[in-house]
């Protein structure tokens, strides 16, 4: 499973980058909005910084306008893929997008139905919201992304699941042992998944040892 960062703050990003195992970066309006940025100035910044696969999200709701962000998002970087919601419009507007090499995500995915129609409107990504629905209760892994993999893989579909909405490092870890491709995470939850209590006193005590061997010499 590969780590993409779900942010648009580039010091965030910086660091994430700096640790080696960041293969991606994940935006929407909203965290682009939340850094005083446009979704351009976004594109132009993060990409000239990472070098990697950056999703950008649309926010037309009709598809022709999606079609337009999409193909002018896709004109400023020919790597980026242009997320779309799983509506009706989205997948109308990712059936032309993808006809036109353009690499498409579908996002706010929460069945399997919804997947298996992005599959077959050409989306390069699937992206199931497991976060949101642990929210209300439900297992998103298990009532969701098995069920997607099993899909995918039954019908030998060429498309690659992101989990999205992961947040804790117990749902990465479900996510990696559901054969999940790509866990796009927040910057806090990266760093969690490097702590661990035994880590930290362990390190504590081999210090502690040399300390106690440097002060006989």
């Amino acid at each position: 499973m590969r780590f993409y960062l779900d942010t648009a703050n580039l010091a965030e990003i910086k660091k994430a980058i700096e640790l080696g195992v960041v293969e991606g970066v994940t935006t929407n309006p909203s965290l682009v909005a939340k850094e005083g940025l446009n979704m351009n100035e976004a594109i132009n910044v993060i990409t000239n910084i990472v070098k990697v696969p950056m999703f950008v999200e649309v926010t037309a709701l009709e598809s022709e306008g999606m079609i337009t962000e999409g193909e002018a998002f896709a004109s400023i970087n020919k790597d980026l893929v242009i997320k779309l919601p799983c509506t009706w419009e989205g997948i109308k507007a990712c059936k032309i997008l993808s006809d036109k090499n353009i690499k498409v995500a579908i996002t706010l995915i929460f069945s399997a139905n919804q997947a298996l129609i992005a599959a077959r409107a050409g989306a390069s990504y699937v992206a199931p919201f497991v976060g949101r629905l642990n929210d209300i209760s439900q297992d998103g892994v298990a009532t969701l992304i098995k069920d997607i993999k099993e899909i995918i893989d039954m019908h030998k579909l060429k498309v690659e699941i992101v989990a999205a909405s992961v947040r804790t490092p117990i749902d990465v870890l479900n996510c990696a042992k559901a054969g999940v491709d790509i866990a796009t995470v927040p910057y806090n939850t990266l760093v969690s998944l490097l702590k661990h209590p035994l880590t930290d006193s362990g390190l504590e005590k081999f210090m502690s040892d040399w300390a106690t061997i440097e002060n006989i010499d």
